[in-house]
């Protein structure tokens, strides 16, 4: 069955390259990106862990961990730890579940069959400190992620969850946001009191005070 946003992300118990993950227990409090692989030892990959390990403080920045999965046993997820290392210059500091079962990858609907019935797509998975599914994103085998992408959602869910705007298209940190349309001028004027552009009564920017 396939996830929705706002369902509980399924909890599991498997080995990784970090001893034994249980699940809910090991995301804590923190928000958590938990995002597959197809296979050990494929460039994309090695590329797509080199990045997420040269950001990790920008993770800690938002309170989020990554967590990795393939479904190749965790021996090879070791042997492969070194090829990352040497030629991304970033070593593998998060864990990355040996999937090897495809217990997790059942659980997250992580096989495609319809690409392939045995290697799981690239599937990511951004989940709350509440443990809620809050984005998910499917790329195909051949289309390595873009974590600053990944990264911008955080911001994105982070900052609107605090206050009640949306973030228009293209947005980033610090750019002007948007008036919730279920926020009254009334309200608004309480809330914002900086003031803001309306460009339709609808569309309402704003910039937040820092």
């Amino acid at each position: 069955m396939a996830l929705h946003l706002g369902d509980t992300a399924p909890d599991f118990t498997q080995e990784s390259t970090e001893g034994t993950i249980h699940f809910h227990e090991w995301a804590g409090d923190n928000w958590v990106v938990l995002f597959s692989h197809p296979k050990d030892f494929t460039p994309v990959c090695t590329t797509e862990l080199g990045e997420v390990s040269r950001l990790k403080p920008e993770f800690e920045k938002r309170n989020a961990k990554a967590i990795g999965l393939s479904v190749d046993p965790l021996e090879d997820h070791k042997a492969w730890a070194g090829d990352i290392q040497e030629t991304q210059g970033h070593g593998l500091n998060f864990p990355l579940l040996a999937d090897s079962d495809r217990k997790v990858s059942t659980l997250y609907d992580m096989i495609h069959p319809n690409a392939n019935d045995t290697l799981t797509v690239r599937s990511v998975f951004i989940i709350d400190p509440n443990k809620k599914i809050r984005l998910t994103i499917t790329y195909p085998a051949s289309t390595g992620r873009n974590f600053s992408e990944i990264l911008r959602v955080i911001d994105s869910l982070q900052l609107t969850d605090d206050q009640k705007v949306a973030t228009p298209v293209n947005w980033n940190e610090g750019d002007d946001c948007i008036i919730v349309p279920s926020v009254s001028n009334e309200q608004a004027k309480e809330l914002f009191p900086q003031g803001w552009d309306e460009k339709k009564p609808y569309l309402r920017m704003v910039k937040l005070d820092k």
